[in-house]
């Protein structure tokens, strides 16, 4: 069971080049919930293959902090500041981190990030499987039909493989405030 924390909010942390894992796990041992996104894929070398898991969004830790954690969860050697828009950093809605950790959760779907502007297209909401009340906007892309889950507050889009039989058109557009009311 969640505990409801009041006055709390998610936001981005921006940290140092590939220390994504290092602020993380001093954000934890600080008692600060945090989270970091991975993705699983495989690496190369010349003489070897091995699957690693790596950052999905390269250099961002998001943290859920009130005022009074707020500065203590930036106060690290590993951390560079908070993701902000007109010099104030901006809260992400509750609501789209739980949709970023139920597309990562279906390890069986292929998922990839991109920061590229996408044209808006139908608004869509997953009706079964792992990802059911995920919300997103439906693109074609090379050949496919995929679900989009629009993160305004960063600048990026998640996309994952769903047919279109696991989704079912939404009345009134995405909500695409940063401030969950």
């Amino acid at each position: 069971m969640k505990v409801l924390k009041r006055n709390y909010r998610w936001y981005a942390i921006y940290t140092r080049s590939r220390s994504e894992k290092k602020l993380y796990k001093e954000l934890l041992d600080k008692g600060v919930e945090s989270y970091l996104p991975l993705k699983r894929e495989m690496r190369v070398w010349s003489d070897r293959k091995k699957w690693v898991e790596t950052p999905l969004f390269s250099s961002y830790v998001f943290v859920r902090v009130s005022e009074r954690e707020y500065y203590d969860a930036i106060s690290s050697h590993w951390a560079v500041r908070y993701v902000c828009f007109e010099g104030r950093a901006i809260p992400i809605p509750d609501s789209q981190i739980e949709s970023l950790k139920l597309f990562l959760e279906d390890t069986k779907r292929d998922v990839e990030l991109t920061s590229r502007s996408l044209k808006k297209g139908d608004h869509l909401e997953v009706t079964i499987g792992p990802l059911k009340g995920v919300r997103g906007e439906l693109l074609q892309l090379r050949g496919q039909h995929r679900i989009v889950i629009r993160f305004i507050s960063l600048g990026c889009c998640v996309h994952a493989d769903i047919s279109l039989d696991e989704v079912k058109r939404l009345k009134t557009p995405i909500e695409t405030t940063y401030i969950d009311n």
